[in-house]
C-alpha cells in the first residue's frame, strides 16, 4: 500500500496517527500501523519526538478561528482577510465571526449587540473588592484577579454546554472593558463610571474611562484597534487558554490563565515600552542617535520583529495610519513622526519590520489612554479570540498532554544519605 508523506503536518480529527511534523496520506484502505508508529512515542530509552524550542513551527491544535501566513504577511479570521475586516467590519461583528465561523446577518448582529450591552454591568461586590486592591497594583494583575473572582457570581460557570458557554463568553467580553475602566478610575481616586448600554464596546470603554463621550473619530479608530487585536492563532495566552479548557475547567479559569500568560513581558506590554522609549527619546532629531546607540549596546527595541511574520505585520499597516490620523486629529504629529523615523532606522540597520505593538503605542497615547492600560486594552480585544478558542476546544475536546524530551541522566544508582559526599 503506497504511503505519501507531506510536510508540514496538521493532524486532523479522523486522520491516523502520524510522525511529528508530517501527515500520512494512505492510498487504499486505512491501516493503523500502531506497532511501527509507537516507535516514535514509546520506544524505550528514547525521546518521545524531536523537540522544538518554544514549540516553534509545531502544530499543536486544529482550528478554523484564525491563521497567520508569516511569509506573505497575511492574517485571516475564519477565512476573512484582516484588511477587509479592518475596512468594513466592527468589533461586535468580528466577535460573532470568531465564535460562529461566519459573519452575522443583520438580525443576528443586533441580537448579539443587545446581549453584550445588557451584560456590561459587573456585580457591585466585584467593584467593592477592586476598591481593596493596592493602588500601585499593575492593571493587568487587577484584571486577572477580578476575572477569577467574577466566576463566583455566575451560577452556571461550570456548565460547559455550548449554549451556556456562549452566555459566559458574552459576559466576559462585555465586562472586560467595564473592569479595566473601573480599576483605572479607582486607582486614580475616582468613582467608576457606569456603562452606557446605548453604546458599542469601543465607545463605551472610552466613555467609562474618561467620563465623557469620545469623538466619533476616536471611537471608530479604537473599534478597529479591537478588530485588529481580536485573535492571532496559538500565541502564548491563547494556547494557555486552550490547555486549561482542555482539562474541562470552566471558561473563567481558562481566561484567568490566559491573562496570566499575557502579563509576561515577552507576550504583553511591548507597546507600553515602545511609548516609554519615545518619551525618553523626546524629539525627532534624537531618534537616530538614540536607536544607533541602543543597537550598539545590543538593547532590544520593542515593537519590531515577530515570531511568525517575516514581512510587515498586516495589523501594523492599519495602526501606522491610525497613529498618523490620531496625531492630525490632536494637532500634534510629533509621536507619529518619531515613530516613522524609528521604523526607518530599524529597517535600515536591522532589516526588521514593525509589529502590531509599535504604532498602537502612539495611537493610544494620542487618544489619552494611560500607558499602563495598554496591555489590559489588548485583553479587552483578545477576550473575543480567547473565548472563541475555548468554545472550539470544548466542542471537540481532548486533553492537551504533550511530551517533554528528557535530557537528564538515566540509571543513576541510589546512594544512602550517610554515604553521600
Amino acid at each position: 500500500m503506497p504511503v505519501t508523506i507531506v510536510a508540514p503536518a496538521v493532524l486532523r480529527a479522523g486522520e491516523p496517527p502520524a510522525f511529528p511534523g508530517h501527515r500520512l496520506s494512505l492510498a487504499g484502505p486505512v491501516c493503523y500501523l500502531q506497532s511501527t508508529l509507537r516507535l516514535m512515542t514509546n520506544k524505550a530509552n528514547a525521546p518521545a519526538a524531536t523537540s522544538a524550542a518554544g514549540l516553534r513551527g509545531v502544530f499543536a491544535a486544529s482550528s478554523s478561528i484564525s491563521d497567520v501566513n508569516g511569509e506573505r504577511g497575511e492574517l485571516i479570521y475564519q477565512g476573512y482577510n484582516i484588511h477587509d475586516l479592518a475596512k468594513h467590519s466592527t468589533f461586535e461583528e468580528v466577535i460573532f465571526l470568531l465564535w460562529n465561523k461566519r459573519l452575522p446577518t443583520r438580525s443576528e448582529l443586533s441580537e448579539l449587540e443587545q446581549s453584550l450591552r445588557a451584560s456590561y454591568e459587573v456585580p457591585g461586590e466585584l467593584i467593592a473588592l477592586m476598591k481593596q486592591f493596592p493602588h500601585e497594583a499593575d492593571p493587568i494583575d487587577e484584571l486577572r484577579t477580578a476575572i477569577s473572582a467574577l466566576e463566583f457570581y455566575d451560577p452556571n460557570a461550570r456548565d460547559l454546554s455550548r449554549e451556556s458557554s456562549v452566555k459566559t463568553a458574552i459576559k466576559l467580553t462585555a465586562q472586560f472593558p467595564t473592569i479595566v475602566a473601573a480599576s483605572d478610575r479607582i486607582r486614580r481616586g475616582l468613582d467608576p463610571v457606569a456603562p452606557d448600554g446605548s453604546l458599542n464596546i469601543a465607545t463605551n470603554f472610552l466613555y467609562m474611562l474618561k467620563g465623557e463621550k469620545p469623538s466619533e473619530h476616536d471611537a471608530h479608530i479604537f473599534d478597529i484597534c479591537l478588530v485588529l487585536h481580536a485573535d492571532h492563532e496559538l500565541n502564548a495566552s491563547t494556547f494557555t487558554a486552550r490547555v486549561v479548557a482542555g482539562t474541562l475547567a470552566d471558561m473563567y479559569a481558562a481566561v484567568t490563565a490566559a491573562i496570566g500568560a499575557l502579563s509576561g513581558p515577552l507576550h504583553g506590554g511591548a507597546n507600553t515600552n515602545v511609548m516609554k522609549m519615545l518619551l525618553e527619546i523626546g524629539d525627532l532629531e534624537n531618534v537616530e542617535p538614540y536607536i544607533k546607540k541602543a543597537l550598539a549596546e545590543k538593547r532590544k527595541i520593542m515593537g519590531f520583529g515577530h515570531a511568525v511574520y517575516k514581512t510587515e505585520d498586516p495589523r501594523a499597516t492599519h495602526l501606522r495610519e491610525f497613529s498618523k490620523q490620531a496625531g492630525e486629529s490632536a494637532g500634534d504629529s510629533k509621536w507619529y513622526e518619531m515613530s516613522r523615523k524609528v521604523e526607518e532606522v530599524i529597517f535600515r540597520e536591522k532589516g526588521l519590520y514593525p509589529n502590531v505593538d509599535f504604532f498602537s503605542a502612539s495611537t493610544y497615547y494620542m487618544m489619552g489612554i494611560p500607558l499602563d492600560l495598554y496591555t489590559p486594552i489588548f485583553a479587552i480585544s483578545r477576550i473575543s479570540g480567547w473565548t472563541g478558542h475555548i468554545l472550539e476546544q470544548y466542542s471537540d475536546n481532548k486533553l492537551i498532554r504533550p511530551r517533554a524530551e528528557y535530557i537528564g541522566q538515566r540509571d543513576v544508582p541510589y546512594v544512602p544519605i550517610d554515604q553521600r559526599s
